[in-house]
């Protein structure tokens, strides 16, 4: 935005660093010398639009907010502060609009030119032949090394199930339109990229810096759009329109990019096959938990669109490759299955009677067509000839596809194959008709008051819910062996019973619609009990999920995955799992029905309850237990355990590097199989970028491997174990000392952190709190952690640490504390859950800032409860601090992460005008005085700083 490198400018030289000229040291390395041209053209165009569209004094408004904000930062300049907050609170509500949008779309900007120069970066490291830790290539390397070869790998694969799975929250800020338009920017900056690289290659190149003119003209004209489109919804976001923001990630992304994944893959390992085992999850549509608005009609909707935009690529597929296999059967052979596919097809047309892969596809298109309007009610885009024949399974499709490969491969058309048929067979393996496995997820209370209404109407049982475990166990399993439907037909049910039973019924129909792989799992959060498993059971048979009886060989379409979320519930999940497979039948009804379990393990809400290093330290624990479980019950079944992580964005939600987090997990718990969720802004920052998206799921799939063949996570030794144990109970007690035992917390949250502006907010299907209060223990561990991240606390990711580690060396005096040290520097070099817990704790510290964390401390209008809770938490983030640096020897945070510190080192000082002013904002908005324009800059503020800080969700 600053007019330093604009050609009229009359500037200086020497001008303060812009978003348009990023704050570095006097010579920036040549490595960011291209992210820097990048943040400056950006930036540049940007202060232009700004400068067209709002006019002269807009702008110098900007810079001068830029100016005072970066003295603050920098150099803790008072008298800047005393100017900032002056100014601040002059400017109109108008002004305060502009000014915010000018740097939330710095922000955005700067996203796009940072994950362009990752892609730089990394393309100019495998050119040099410095491939990176998650490459497939470095974890197909350390497998070599280790003596494990191509079939044995391709063998894994094939017994393996991998799922990023993604959810809906409230905290996804970003409309539709404007990653529509940041995706158009990203591509035009690898354009640009392209066009210089092609300039430096050849002197004579005089096209270069013409076309290079262009690309900025086009590069003008999406700025000028974002500038121009609402960064805001104007209604509360509805389930349909998360669906639609999901769906775009897999045209722009998955689509295309898991293919190249699998062809990758193939190649590095010799060409041996390897199995579809990376698969996409969905919760959007089926996720009931805590949101009224999702039903039976959003899970149908749900299916319907997903099929509609797998469908549409398949057809334009297929249009495509009838084009490239143009083919004379005058001139190639052909199998007798290819020869009988080409004439079984409806296509009349004389031109291309000799053509007969035009004439398959021709015939393929036809049926596609007619499945799509069957399966969705659309219509196809081109109609050689009509509709008709439609394919019942993906697996017919996928026949015909593997028709057309097999005849080129056996008649030298290899080549012809690789470039988009094999894709094109690879992605129907993945996405079949249904795209993506919609998950069912609702609270175990509410399948109790529908399980307990059923048992009350038929006369069964009318207080169910008074029973004590032991009985209701009892009921239900003797219910599982009935063949009879509970139902009373005539009978009236509640509304609610009406929905959840819908719901069931609804998977029925949409599994037969779309295939067994739309609906897999069905997810109960709260499980407390095994009585929660069973009353799943019990619906699922209600509605003819489940076919016969326990008692008589009975199978179940729907996994029943328990969540286990709170501490409790962590230290309870082997011991309900042991009890529930004990029960008669269970263990070989599972059996029976795939021989799957998943198991869901909650971050959130076992953070929000026990700190970051107990919730830690209790999933460690969870998950031990729960393997050493089930390879006991292979003694009699042999079932698959599969770990689901429901990891949110913040590191105080399960958050951080997932390569690293698959490495950390305990020994003999990934085992090729593993699930997580993907939520919040972690989305669009993972996947908006086709190329990063890519590398992204690279990481998951070479983690997996290195996990499960190398097993690089050894036991840790008891000493660690206690260790850990001594750490966690300290821990947690520092952080439920702040969090539930300081009166008045409550009310400091509530005043300290936009969490009520949050709420507000209509970038979610649902609220921000389970129920109609201001208790901590009731509000969603999203917008809790969310929350945090606005006012640059981040809280949740590293609160009671410190305490802790200061307790554990002191626990023998002076004396002592020297070995004790000792063994936590030797947990940190030796074991990985303690080190990459250690290092995202290290990411989240570097990303808060006391100094804005205490503007946003003057909001609470209580001096005395001001200073008491501000203190508490500002000693704690030295002592963690001080901890972070005694354990691992760096003084200063992200040493290990060069990335991360160059993307503080651009954006931070441009992030902290976005604080200052929705702290003002947010003063007068609750003061009374706020109007739509002060309302709006609070929204966009959040945006804002969601979007510049990036895993906040």
């Amino acid at each position: 935005m600053s007019t330093a490198d604009s050609p009229s400018s009359s500037a200086p030289k020497r001008v303060p660093p812009g978003p348009s000229q990023p704050a570095r040291p006097a010579r920036a390395k040549d490595n960011e010398r291209p992210l820097v041209e990048d943040i400056r053209l950006l930036g540049r165009i940007l202060g232009d639009v700004i400068r067209e569209q709002e006019g002269a004094p807009a702008f110098e408004l900007v810079e001068q907010v830029r100016k005072l904000s970066v003295a603050f930062r920098r150099d803790a300049d008072t008298d800047a502060d005393k100017a900032l907050k002056k100014l601040l609170k002059g400017l109109t509500g108008d002004q305060t609009v502009s000014v915010i949008r000018a740097f939330t779309y710095f922000s955005h900007l700067a996203n796009l030119a940072e994950d362009r120069h990752h892609i730089r970066r990394r393309a100019v490291h495998e050119r040099a032949g410095d491939t990176q830790e998650g490459s497939i290539e470095v974890a197909l390397a350390r497998l070599r090394w280790a003596g494990i070869a191509p079939k044995t790998i391709a063998q894994t694969l094939a017994h393996s199930y991998v799922s990023p799975v993604l959810t809906a929250h409230p905290t996804e800020v970003q409309r539709k339109s404007i990653l529509d338009a940041e995706r158009d920017i990203a591509r035009l900056l690898t354009l640009r990229d392209e066009i210089r690289e092609r300039g430096a290659l050849s002197v004579k190149d005089a096209l270069a810096p013409r076309e290079l003119a262009a690309n900025e003209v086009q590069l003008r004209a999406r700025v000028m759009q974002l500038w121009q489109t609402r960064l805001l919804r104007m209604s509360k976001l509805t389930v349909a329109d998360e669906i639609e923001n999901a769906l775009s990630y897999y045209e722009a992304t998955f689509l295309r990019e898991i293919p190249k994944l699998y062809a990758e893959l193939e190649g590095a390992l010799g060409n041996h096959p390897v199995h579809s085992f990376l698969r996409m999850g969905q919760w959007i549509g089926g996720d009931r938990d805590g949101n009224p608005n999702v039903s039976a009609q959003t899970l149908e909707y749900a299916l319907r669109r997903q099929a509609d935009v797998a469908l549409r690529h398949y057809l334009t597929e297929v249009h495509y490759l009838g084009g490239e296999l143009s083919l004379s059967a005058g001139l190639v052979g052909l199998t007798p299955a290819m020869q009988a596919l080409a004439k079984s097809s409806p296509d009349t047309n004389v031109h291309r009677q000799d053509e007969p892969y035009r004439l398959a596809l021709t015939g393929m298109y036809a049926r596609l067509a007619a499945t799509l309007k069957s399966l969705t009610g659309g219509d196809a885009a081109r109609h050689a000839v009509a509709p008709q024949n439609a394919y019942l399974l993906a697996e017919d499709f996928l026949a015909d596809l593997r028709t057309i490969q097999a005849s080129l491969l056996a008649n030298h058309g290899a080549t012809l194959a690789a470039e988009r048929l094999h894709p094109l067979i690879r992605a129907v393996e993945v996405f079949g008709f249904h795209l993506a496995t919609v998950d069912l997820r609702q609270s175990s209370d509410k399948h109790e008051e529908v399980v307990a209404e059923l048992l009350s109407v038929a006369r069964i049982e009318s207080s169910y819910s008074a029973l004590d475990e032991m009985a209701k166990r009892k009921l239900l399993m003797g219910l599982l062996n009935d063949a009879r439907p509970l139902r009373v037909v005539g009978a009236p049910y509640s509304e609610h019973a009406c929905k959840e039973i819908a719901i069931f019924e609804a998977a029925r129909v949409t599994r037969a619609r779309y295939g067994v792989q739309a609906i897999r799992h069905y997810i109960i959060s709260h499980t407390e009990t095994v009585s929660d498993l069973l009353e799943v059971l019990l619906l699922q048979k209600e509605v003819g999920l489940m076919h016969g009886t326990l008692d008589q060989k009975a199978t179940v379409d729907l996994i029943v995955v328990p969540l286990f979320e709170t501490i409790e519930d962590l230290r309870n999940a082997a011991p309900i799992m042991r009890e529930f497979y004990d029960l008669p039948g269970v263990a070989d009804l599972v059996q029976r029905s795939g021989a799957e379990q998943d198991i869901m393990l909650g971050y959130s809400d076992s953070n929000k309850d026990g700190g970051i290093f107990t919730s830690n330290w209790e999933l460690y624990r969870a998950e031990i237990a729960l393997v050493d479980l089930f390879d006991q019950l292979a003694n009699s079944h042999n079932i698959t355990l599969r770990m689901f992580h429901g990891r949110g964005g913040t590191v105080g939600r399960g958050g951080g590097p997932s390569y690293q987090a698959i490495l950390a997990q305990p020994p003999g718990t990934v085992r090729g199989q593993i699930r997580l969720t993907e939520q919040g802004e972690v989305i669009g920052s993972k996947y908006a970028n086709p190329e990063i998206g890519r590398r992204n799921l690279e990481t998951l799939v070479a983690a997996t491997l290195e996990a499960t063949l190398l097993q690089p996570t050894k036991s840790a030794t008891p000493a660690f174990l206690k260790t850990a144990a001594q750490l966690s109970e300290a821990s947690m007690a520092a952080y439920r000392a702040l969090v539930y035992e300081t009166p008045g917390f409550t009310s400091y949250f509530f005043d300290s952190t936009p969490i009520r502006e949050i709420a507000e907010l209509n970038i979610g299907s649902r609220p921000a709190s389970r129920k109609a209060s201001q208790k901590i223990e009731d509000l969603r561990a999203i917008p809790w952690g969310f929350s945090w991240g606005q006012c640059r606390l981040t809280l949740p990711g590293w609160y009671g640490f410190g305490s802790a580690v200061e307790a554990f060396l002191n626990e023998n005096g002076a004396a002592g504390k020297k070995d004790a040290l000792g063994v936590l520097q030797k947990m940190y070099r030796q074991w990985p859950f303690f080190r990459t817990l250690l290092s995202n704790m290290d990411m989240v510290l570097a990303k808060s800032d006391l100094a804005l964390a205490s503007r946003y401390a003057e909001l609470v209008s209580d001096a005395r409860l001001r200073k008491r809770v501000f203190s508490s938490i500002e000693s704690e983030w030295h002592r963690t601090a001080t901890a972070l640096s005694q354990i691992t020897g760096e003084k200063q945070r992200l040493s290990g992460n060069a990335a991360l510190q160059r993307s503080i080192r651009h954006r931070f000082p441009y992030i902290d005008p976005l604080h200052h002013l929705q702290v003002e904002l947010v003063r007068r908005y609750r003061a009374g005085q706020g109007d739509e324009r002060v309302q709006t800059g609070i929204h966009i503020s959040i945006n804002g700083i969601a979007a510049a800080l990036r895993n906040t969700g």
